[in-house]
């Protein structure tokens, strides 16, 4: 829900940004990307010390105590090109220092001084973030519904006020509380999922932290079951002061001064339906809160059942990893061949392939005592190759008839000739001189052009019209050499017919 996490609404998609944003991301993966990653981790750890410019020298020397006695350093002759090379992919940005000249020569070089850019950051931050991700650094925030229940009253008693300052820091802080709450139970439960999946699962690392990992979970639960009445009972005092009035007074003091105040409503009417959905939901579709605490209780059950499997395993003394590992004992003791094939049948219980008989065609020629290693191959059919069983005529198929779509077939065609046979009358009254035809009428006109032309001589050609009333009425073309061309006014243009006098009756 956050504002990085979420399309601009009503912003133009711009086509450069989709091929130029992700080269970005191009020093992750480029030949030299340790190098890459320290010259960046150089500069967010100025960053942090307030200081945004650097120059390469700045960058070695920040690098010497990140990283002393680290090898994927780079070396300072190497710094500059990795610098310009992080320039070109728009990750720095590049400007002039003069001052740090000290003779004319070294002005007119000019020494550069870099800075991130801030798509090139949110890149670096990105890749930072997923290298130094943790799975076990991961939990339900259940100490954030408190501080949702108090923002909610707050807001209430803001917009009833008419404060929109306090309006728009009420909102800005629900929609980062609760993007919080769903990335932390996004990683949580993903973090559990494979816990709970795996088939190597460590029975010390995991009995030792089970009840740590299910007190959290159910007090989670139960936090979230006790908070849900009351959190629905605020979000309706925020609609008794006037909820439509919440997303102008956060716009009216939303900071983003580069984005139209008809955008940044539009935004916070958004961010206020989809905490309106994470709280009570819509019609009857149930809440992102039950949808949580739903996800929470067949967690628990899911790590039950692991904690089942494991204690059993303990108390025969015996793992999924021993069974294979004694299995593949005994097959590499196997006195022979034929007793080790005995034990895969044992163990594995894979049945016997089925033999069966068909008769050659020629029986003189290939006895039925011949065996099949010897005699020509026999063609038979794919229902006794699969089940056994020598193929049967059967029943009949039912046939499947859809009489409404036939009805409504027949409809369509009876009423397409309605419109071609009334389209016909049209231009046979009409004619096609001093007049547009319409595009039913010029429907009729290519066909009758086409039914002529295609003779190749002076010829006229007929197209009768199935009106509804049955009668012998239609349409006739006469095409005629001239020494001027023939203009048809259409719908669709004009159409000339170059050499040819045109009749219609």
């Amino acid at each position: 829900m956050s504002e990085t996490g979420r399309a601009r609404i009503g912003a133009v998609e711009d086509p450069i940004a989709r091929d130029d944003r992700l080269r970005l991301f191009s020093f992750a993966t480029a030949e030299k990307r340790t190098h890459y990653l320290w010259v960046l981790r150089a500069f967010d750890q100025a960053r942090g010390n307030y200081t945004v410019l650097l120059h390469a020298g700045d960058v070695h020397t920040l690098l010497a105590r990140l990283a002393p006695e680290d090898e994927d350093v780079p070396a300072a002759a190497d710094i500059p090109a990795l610098l310009e090379q992080l320039h070109l992919w728009g990750v720095l940005e590049r400007s002039y220092d003069g001052t740090r000249a000290a003779t004319l020569a070294e002005y007119r070089n000019r020494h550069y001084v870099y800075q991130f850019t801030q798509p090139g950051y949110r890149a670096f931050r990105a890749v930072e973030d997923v290298l130094s991700a943790r799975g076990e650094d991961v939990s339900l925030s259940r100490l954030a519904l408190a501080d949702l229940l108090a923002d909610l009253i707050e807001l209430a008693e803001a917009n009833a006020a008419g404060d929109g300052e306090l309006v728009y820091r009420k909102l800005s802080r629900l929609d980062a509380t609760l993007s919080d709450m769903a990335e932390r139970a996004a990683r949580f439960y993903l973090v559990l999922g494979d816990l709970v999946r795996t088939t190597e699962v460590t029975p010390e690392a995991f009995l030792a932290q089970k009840d740590a990992l299910l007190t959290h979970m159910r007090e989670f639960s139960s936090d979230l079951a006790r908070y849900a009445p009351k959190l629905a009972a605020a979000l309706e005092r925020v609609h008794a002061t006037g909820a439509d009035r919440l997303p102008v007074l956060a716009a009216q003091h939303d900071e983003r001064v580069l984005l139209p105040v008809e955008e940044r409503e539009a935004d916070w009417r958004a961010r206020w339906l989809g905490v309106e959905r994470w709280f009570v939901g819509v019609g009857a579709a149930p809440s992102e809160a039950e949808r949580l605490r739903g996800a929470t209780i067949n967690a628990i059950s899911a790590v039950l059942s692991l904690l089942r499997r494991l204690t059993e395993q303990r108390r025969g003394g015996v793992s999924r990893e021993s069974q294979l590992r004694h299995l593949a004992g005994w097959f590499a003791q196997a006195p022979s061949e034929d007793a080790a094939h005995a034990l895969f049948d044992a163990v594995f219980d894979l049945g016997r392939p089925r033999h069966f008989s068909v008769p050659h065609e020629d029986a003189d020629v290939v006895p039925v005592t011949r065996s099949w290693w010897e005699a020509p191959p026999v063609e038979i059919a794919r229902t006794l190759a699969e089940t056994g069983r020598r193929p049967a005529a059967g029943a009949p198929g039912k046939v499947q008839r859809n009489d409404a779509s036939v009805r409504r077939l027949r409809e369509a065609q009876l009423e397409k000739q309605r419109r071609r046979a009334a389209a016909a009358k049209s231009l046979a009254a009409g004619g096609v001189r001093e007049r547009e035809l319409s595009e039913p009428e010029v429907d009729v006109l290519l066909g009758l052009l086409d039914a002529a032309l295609s003779a190749r001589v002076p010829v006229s050609g007929r197209v009768r019209g199935d009106g509804t009333t049955a009668t012998q009425n239609g349409v006739k073309i006469t095409l005629r050499p001239s020494g001027e061309s023939t203009v048809v006014r259409t719908a669709r243009g004009r159409l000339y017919l170059d050499g040819l006098a045109v009749e219609v009756q």
